[in-house]
C-alpha cells in the first residue's frame, strides 16, 4: 500500500502503520457503509467482533448514495477509524461487510459478506442508469438506453426495474458475483434468486436475521418501551410507519393521503385513550432533513405526535404498538411478523417484488379508507385481531414464517461465517447481539388546544374525552369546554380557555411554586376558570378563578393529570361542590382508560366567597366566567 493521500489515515492503517500502531498484527475487517440505512444492519452485527483482540475494525463510505446526510456523522459515533473509500479500495483487508450493493464492491480486496438491510429483499430497484452498477463503478454494458438480453431474460415484466439484491443488474460484474458471500435470512429469497440470477446462488449463506432477533429479544420489555412513550395503562399506541419513496404513505406520488391523515390522528382519536407516533424511513430524514421533517410534522406533533428517532427508536416503538398505519416497507411487514395489526396506507405494489412475502402481505393487508372515520376503523381491525387472538392462542402469524429461517440464531450463524472468511477460529464465548436499549422517557405534551367532552356519570364520577385541535366539534354528548397548555402556538385560543395548564417540577424556580404559577396565570388571563400545574406524574395543583387551591392526586401511571383538571372544571360548572369530591374522591374515566380514583386535598382556605357560592357555578362565574366571557 503506498503512501496515499494526505487525508488517508496513518493508524492503524496506512503505509508507516507498524511505526504507531500498538496492535499491529491483527486481522481487518472492513465495514463498508453506503447509507444511515444501510449502516443501521452493519451496527446490529458489529458486536459479534467483541473481546477479540485479533480484529481491528475499520469503516468506510462509499460515497455512492443520493442520502448522504448524516453518514459521518454516525460513523464517528461509533469510535471505528474510517478510512476514506480510495484508501479502502487500496488496503489488503481479511473481510468486508456491506448492507448495500453501492459502490464498486467488486474492486475491494478480501473477501466481502453482503447483508440485507431490510426484511430481506423485495424492492424493485434499477441500477442508477442502464450500464451502470453504481454511480462509481465504471461502465458494464454499453449505454444504450435498453435493458441487456440478459437482463431482459431474467426481470420478468417488460420494463420492470430488477429486484434489488437478487438480479443479475445488482449481483454480477462482468459475468461474475461481486460478493463473495450472500446473506439471506430465509430459503424463499434462495428460491427466487435461483430463478433470477443462478450465477449467484454459490454465494448464498442463510444465516437468519440479526434485526429480527434483537426485536424478539426485547419483546418481554414491552411495557417499559410504552412507558418511555408515555404510552398510558389502557392507551392504544398507533404508529405511522413509512418507508422512503414518492408511492410510500410519506410519498406525494399517489394519492397523498397524509395532509388529511396528520390531523385526523389527533383530531380524532381522543387524547386520553390513543398515543399516536410515528416513525419515518431513515431516507426521509436524512434526505429531506430532520428539520424539515419537524417543521412538516409540528401540528401532528403539537398535538400529541411523538416523533420517534429512525435509528434507535424504531424497533422499540414497534414492539410497542398496538397497531401500525403503514405502507410496503420492512417495518410494517415486521409489525405483521408480530402479530401487530397493520392498516395499509399506501398499497402501492409497482416497486416490489410480486413474488416476495413483502408483495403478498400488501396485497392481502387491509386499506385504510383515506375519509371514513378513522377511529372506527382502528378499532374494527384492533377487534377482529383480539378476537383471532382469543380463538387461535399461540398460532404464529404468518409474516413471521417467511422472515427467518433461524429465529434466535442469526448471531452464532453470522459469527461462524465471518470467522470462516477471516480465517482465524471463534472466541470460545456465545455469539450475542447487542439488546435494544431503552429509549428515554418522552413525555407528552399537547400544546395545541384541547377541545374536551365531559359528562357527569354519578356521585363524583366524571366521563372525559380530549381531542386535540379538532377540525369540527367532536360528536358525543355532554358539555364542551377548551383546556390549553400555557405554550399554545395560538395566544387567542388561550386567552379565551376555560382550563390553562402545563408541565413542570416543583422545584423549576422559573415557575416559582405552584401557587405562584397558577395566581399569575389566572389574573394574566382573565376569562380562565382554572389554573393547573402538573408537577408529578400523577398529580397537579389547582387553582380557581376565586383564589381556592386544590390538589388532585391520582396513580402515577394512570392517566395524564390534566384530565383530572377538566374532569374538576365540569364538576364545578355543574353547580357541585368540591368538598363533596374531597370527602368521597373523584372517579375519572376516559373511554376504555379507567376508571380512575384521584383524591381532591385542599391547600387553602377557601376565598371570600367559597367555590360554592350563591351564585350556581361554585364561585367560577367571576369576569371570565361562561356567562361573561365574550363570544
Amino acid at each position: 500500500m503506498g503512501e496515499g493521500r494526505a487525508d488517508w489515515i496513518r493508524v492503524p492503517v496506512g503505509a508507516d502503520s507498524a511505526r504507531w500502531a500498538t496492535r499491529g498484527r491483527c486481522k481487518l475487517v472492513l465495514f463498508v457503509v453506503h447509507n444511515v440505512t444501510s449502516a443501521t444492519r452493519l451496527l446490529d452485527v458489529l458486536p459479534l467482533f467483541r473481546d477479540d483482540l485479533r480484529v481491528q475494525l475499520l469503516a468506510t463510505w462509499t460515497g455512492s448514495s443520493p442520502f448522504r446526510a448524516g453518514v459521518a456523522e454516525l460513523l464517528a459515533e461509533t469510535g471505528v477509524p474510517v478510512l476514506p473509500w480510495e484508501q479502502a479500495l487500496a488496503l489488503p483487508v481479511d473481510l468486508a461487510v456491506s448492507a448495500s450493493f453501492g459502490g464498486q464492491l467488486q474492486a475491494l480486496s478480501g473477501k466481502l459478506t453482503v447483508l440485507s438491510h431490510g426484511v430481506g429483499y423485495n424492492k424493485r430497484l434499477a441500477t442508477p442508469d442502464t450500464g451502470h452498477r453504481t454511480p462509481d463503478t465504471g461502465h458494464r454494458t454499453p449505454d444504450t438506453g435498453c435493458p441487456s438480453p440478459e437482463a431482459e431474460r431474467r426481470t420478468p415484466g417488460a420494463g420492470s426495474p430488477p429486484v434489488f439484491g437478487l438480479s443479475p443488474d445488482w449481483l454480477l460484474a462482468d459475468g461474475s458475483p461481486v460478493a463473495d458471500a450472500l446473506v439471506l435470512s430465509h430459503p424463499e429469497q434462495l428460491e427466487r434468486l435461483r430463478a433470477a440470477c443462478p450465477e449467484a446462488v454459490p454465494t448464498a449463506v442463510l444465516a437468519g436475521d440479526p434485526c429480527f432477533d434483537r426485536i424478539l429479544a426485547a419483546l418481554p420489555y414491552r411495557e417499559r418501551f410504552r412507558r418511555a412513550l408515555d404510552v398510558r395503562p389502557g392507551q392504544r399506541l398507533v404508529l405511522l410507519n413509512s418507508t422512503w419513496n414518492p408511492d410510500s404513505l410519506f410519498g406525494d406520488g399517489g394519492e397523498d393521503i397524509l395532509p388529511s391523515l396528520l390531523p385526523r390522528l389527533t383530531a380524532e382519536l381522543p387524547a386520553d385513550e390513543y398515543r399516536p407516533a410515528a416513525v419515518l424511513h431513515p431516507n426521509i430524514w436524512h434526505g429531506h432533513g430532520p428539520g424539515q421533517i419537524r417543521v412538516w410534522l409540528d401540528r401532528a406533533r403539537r398535538g400529541g405526535l411523538a416523533l420517534v428517532d429512525p435509528l434507535e427508536g424504531w424497533r422499540q416503538a414497534l414492539i410497542a404498538a398496538d397497531v401500525v398505519i403503514g405502507d410496503g416497507g420492512s417495518v410494517s411487514y415486521y409489525a405483521a411478523a408480530l402479530g401487530t395489526p397493520v392498516l395499509m396506507g399506501a398499497t402501492s405494489a409497482d416497486g416490489l417484488d410480486a413474488r416476495s412475502p413483502v408483495a403478498a402481505f400488501v396485497r392481502q393487508a387491509p386499506r385504510l379508507v383515506p375519509y371514513a372515520p378513522l377511529r372506527a376503523q382502528l378499532d374494527a381491525l384492533l377487534d377482529g385481531a383480539e378476537r383471532q387472538r382469543r380463538q387461535q392462542p399461540g398460532t404464529p402469524p404468518g409474516p413471521a414464517e417467511l422472515v427467518s429461517s433461524a429465529p434466535g440464531e442469526a448471531a452464532a450463524l453470522l459469527r461462524r461465517h465471518f470467522y470462516r472468511f477471516i480465517g482465524i477460529p471463534e472466541p470460545e464465548e456465545p455469539a450475542l447481539l447487542d439488546p435494544l436499549p431503552l429509549p428515554p422517557y418522552e413525555r407528552v405534551t399537547r400544546t395545541a388546544p384541547m377541545r374536551v367532552v365531559t359528562r357527569l356519570l354519578g356521585t363524583g364520577e366524571i366521563e372525559v374525552s380530549r381531542y386535540a385541535d379538532p377540525r369540527s366539534e367532536p360528536a358525543g354528548d355532554g358539555n364542551a369546554h377548551t383546556a390549553v397548555h400555557e405554550d399554545t402556538l395560538d395566544p387567542d385560543r388561550r386567552a379565551l380557555a376555560d382550563v390553562i395548564f402545563r408541565y413542570g417540577t416543583a422545584d423549576d424556580p422559573r415557575y416559582g411554586t405552584a401557587e405562584e404559577w397558577t395566581a399569575e396565570v389566572l389574573a394574566r388571563h382573565p376569562y380562565g376558570e382554572l389554573a393547573a400545574l402538573v408537577t408529578d406524574p400523577g398529580s397537579c395543583t389547582v387553582r380557581a378563578r376565586n383564589g381556592t387551591l386544590l390538589r388532585l392526586s391520582g396513580p402515577p401511571t394512570a392517566a395524564d393529570p390534566a384530565v383530572y383538571v377538566s374532569a374538576l372544571y365540569a364538576w364545578l360548572t355543574a353547580g357541585k361542590a368540591w368538598e363533596e369530591l374531597a370527602a368521597g374522591g373523584m372517579t375519572v374515566r376516559t373511554g376504555r382508560t379507567g376508571p380512575h380514583q384521584v383524591s381532591v386535598t385542599p391547600l387553602t382556605p377557601d376565598g371570600p366567597d367559597g367555590l360554592n357560592g350563591p351564585d350556581g357555578l361554585n364561585g367560577l362565574n367571576g369576569p371570565g366566567s361562561p356567562l361573561t366571557r365574550p363570544s
